[in-house]
């Protein structure tokens, strides 16, 4: 009966490694993603956290060393702190960002005491596996190590497939904050129990419970948490919110007595238009473009319809292909009713074609050219948008142009981000464009710039003599806008960005951050 029963409780320490591994990996995951949706620096975040954590799991392992004389009481401590850190970390820093602005710090505290928590697991692991039968070092490694691996692979598969989906950032962390609780504390007390005394054991038990409360309430309330630190990042009421597998979705709508209300468009957090001026915005983006050949139009981006919408006022326009990654912008475009007003039902015209693919692969496995291209896509501020301002993703763009084509793409604002602004000119040029760069005066953004660009000579700046009437564009006012006062003109030896050094952007700082 011994043998059995001592395979059973090995069994049951390389159980609680592989679900104390799963449970680690997706505190991690859980801390990136979170950073990648507030900050938008994917590769930032992750290296913040997953620095921050090995070199804590570290220190864990050395600090862990005197608590393995009680390493049952000293396993089943941890697991609790665990539980209750590593379940409220995604909430902690939410509400960290929204009211503290304080989301930096707290990232790097939360990280390290995760991480510190999570490097003393193996350790006191260790000295439990050894309690139930004396084995050699290397092999008691290599078995623990295996269920460790194994289950960070469950880990990691199950964050972005199961838990982001079903449960969301927040609720899914409290979720696996209870399993680790569950799983560390019911090792102790079941294969470990006479070691503990009836004391320890109590207080193990009251600090269990009381946990599982602070999750359990926690989970409860965690819907009206989200919309309140939601509502606190924005000035405006939030009428709709969403967290796709892609980005975040808000829409808000100012409260106007006087006129009607302002609607704007949120992803991650970044101002995609405002109702209000958005006009401005779209006109100065297609219309220029269209001035040469447009029978048929590509649109990279542009899921909300608005640039559809000023395509589609010119009757030669035979066909268009609209190319989004996130079906949900397009289905609140077809279906919200204020986006629908603004662009005026674009998507149910027979001319429109949608297509729910990344731009960057569609358009290596794409074979049409089209006379007018629009590349209309979200600030690069990650490493996941910075390839599609890459030199390689201009190539496949010219590829897709006609004999004779125009292509116009956003650049951002040549005023508060000057070298970010002249990069994309200087990475359009690289793959034999010639440019035309010009900027429009849109006040939810401040001066908002453009780059026209063509293959064999630079593009005319002007309209087409079948443009429709517009409402912040005519001939002279465009002519202007490629005027740029003297410390606003092109900065030379701007460098280009490129799949392999990603120039990311940042604002605060006005350049491209290069990895």
């Amino acid at each position: 009966m011994r043998a059995p029963r001592t395979r059973l409780a090995r069994a049951a320490v390389l159980l609680a490694v592989f679900i104390c591994a799963a449970c680690g990996l997706v505190y991690e995951l859980a801390l990136v993603a979170l950073g990648s949706y507030l900050i938008g620096d994917t590769v930032g975040q992750a290296s913040i956290v997953l620095s921050v954590m090995v070199f804590a799991m570290g220190v864990g392992a050395l600090l862990a060393k005197p608590l393995q004389r009680r390493a049952e009481a000293a396993f089943a401590g941890i697991e609790i702190a665990l539980a209750l850190l590593g379940g409220l970390s995604v909430l902690l820093l939410y509400a960290a960002y929204a009211w503290l602005s304080l989301y930096v710090p707290a990232l790097v505290v939360i990280a390290l005491l995760l991480g510190m928590l999570i490097g003393a697991e193996i350790p006191l692991l260790m000295a439990l596996l050894q309690r139930i039968r004396k084995q050699d070092a290397g092999s008691a490694v290599a078995d623990l190590f295996a269920a460790d691996y194994v289950g960070a692979l469950l880990g990691g598969l199950a964050f972005p497939f199961l838990l982001l989906p079903v449960f969301g950032q927040i609720r899914g962390a409290l979720l696996v904050g209870a399993v680790n609780a569950i799983a560390g504390l019911g090792l102790v007390l079941t294969v470990f129990r006479k070691r503990l005394r009836r004391r320890t054991q109590a207080i193990l038990a009251v600090a269990a419970v009381g946990v599982t409360v602070v999750l359990t309430a926690t989970f409860a309330f965690a819907g009206q948490f989200e919309l309140s630190a939601r509502q606190a990042l924005y000035a405006d009421p939030v009428v709709h919110a969403e967290r796709t597998p892609y980005q975040e979705i808000v829409i808000t709508e100012s409260v106007n007595l006087s006129g009607p209300p302002d609607v704007r468009f949120y992803l991650n957090g970044d101002l995609q238009f405002s109702s209000v001026d958005e006009y401005r915005y779209h006109e100065a983006l297609v219309h220029p473009v269209l001035a040469g050949r447009h029978e048929s139009v590509l649109i990279l981006g542009g899921g909300d319809g608005l640039g559809l919408r000023e395509v589609l006022r010119y009757p030669d326009v035979r066909n268009v292909t609209l190319v989004e990654l996130d079906p949900e912008v397009v289905r609140l475009a077809r279906s919200q009713p204020e986006l629908q007003a603004m662009n005026r039902g674009a998507f149910n015209d027979p001319r429109v074609q949608v297509v729910n693919a990344d731009a960057f692969t569609w358009l290596r496995e794409n074979a049409a050219r089209y006379d007018s291209i629009i590349v209309d896509m979200p600030d690069p501020d990650s490493t996941a948008t910075a390839k599609l301002y890459s030199v390689e993703f201009y190539a496949l763009v010219r590829r897709a142009m006609a004999d004779g084509g125009r292509l116009v793409v956003q650049a951002g604002s040549p005023y508060f981000a000057p070298r970010s602004y002249w990069c994309v000119e200087s990475s359009l040029r690289e793959v034999g464009l010639r440019t035309v760069p010009y900027y429009m005066s849109v006040p939810s953004f401040g001066d908002w710039g453009f780059h026209l660009a063509a293959v064999n000579s630079e593009p005319e700046l002007a309209l087409s003599p079948a443009a429709p009437p517009l409402r912040a564009l005519d001939t002279e006012s465009l002519r202007a806008s490629a005027v740029f006062p003297v410390d606003r003109r092109r900065i030379p030896d701007v460098p280009s960005s490129s799949l392999m050094q990603p120039r990311v952007l940042d604002y605060a700082k006005d350049e491209w951050r290069a990895y």
